[in-house]
């Protein structure tokens, strides 16, 4: 089966063109398929398939991310149509991110926790049903990286200081059972991603893209271990599950 390379796709070929020096990670012998980096013999690209969406993503990645086979944003991409991705710079802003998020098509939301919230900076905890009868599509940004990395292009990227932030409670994370790290908002970038489309009413496409997520961690385990393709069950009940999720719409 055949795909269109999506925004990340094409961020991940220019980022590895321009690299002085392949890109090493754990793994790094690993037979990996070019498009979800996942060992050939694990690879989930025949199970992928995108949904209908009213939400846009906006990937703002930190330098070399997008090159890592563990980064989950790839995911948002291989669901939602309406995702862009560049790689984040702190001595000048992308044009096309700055086009982006001054859009008349979009409102924007910076996905990120109302703690580090500037003064005078609007934290909501959803998107507003009056937001979407505007016509202007949500476009949720995501700082994508490590969480030190993510804090470095939120404080030095004066442009996403005077958009809403919309951001989630531990609460909300318990809710949905996701896996987290040491802090309540340390997610994986695609988990972060469901909670915003479930924020907006998309609560099917948050089904599907923690599915989605699921499905792309237990293949990524099966890449670092000694498994074999005969013991793919595991696996394949995930796939189901994926598939289960969109026929549910």
């Amino acid at each position: 089966m055949s795909f269109e390379p999506h925004a990340v796709h094409q961020l991940y070929q220019y980022r590895k063109a321009i690299s002085s020096k392949p890109f090493t990670a754990r793994g790094k012998n690993i037979v990996r398929c070019e498009l979800c980096l996942l060992a050939e013999q694990f690879c989930t690209c025949q199970f992928r398939q995108q949904v209908r969406s009213n939400s846009a993503f906006l990937l703002i990645m930190y330098d070399d991310e997008v090159l890592k086979p563990s980064n989950s944003g790839r995911l948002i991409a291989d669901l939602i149509p309406n995702t862009h991705a560049y790689i984040w710079s702190r001595t000048q802003p992308n044009r096309k991110i700055l086009e982006l998020i001054n859009s008349s098509k979009h409102q924007p939301y910076l996905v990120f926790p109302g703690e580090y919230a500037y003064p005078e900076q609007e934290v909501v905890s959803s998107v507003p049903h009056s937001q979407c009868e505007t016509g202007k599509k949500p476009l949720f940004i995501l700082l994508d990286g490590s969480w030190r990395e993510a804090i470095k292009m939120f404080r030095k990227s004066p442009y996403l200081h005077n958009l809403p932030i919309l951001s989630f409670t531990p609460e909300t994370v318990a809710k949905y059972g996701l896996r987290k790290g040491s802090r309540d908002f340390q997610l994986g970038t695609a988990e972060v991603a469901a909670l915003a489309l479930g924020a907006c009413g998309e609560v099917h496409n948050a089904t599907s893209l923690n599915a989605w997520f699921e499905l792309f961690i237990e293949s990524s385990l099966y890449s670092r271990s000694r498994h074999s393709e005969a013991q793919l069950r595991p696996l394949n009940l995930l796939a189901d599950n994926f598939k289960n999720s969109l026929s549910k719409k």
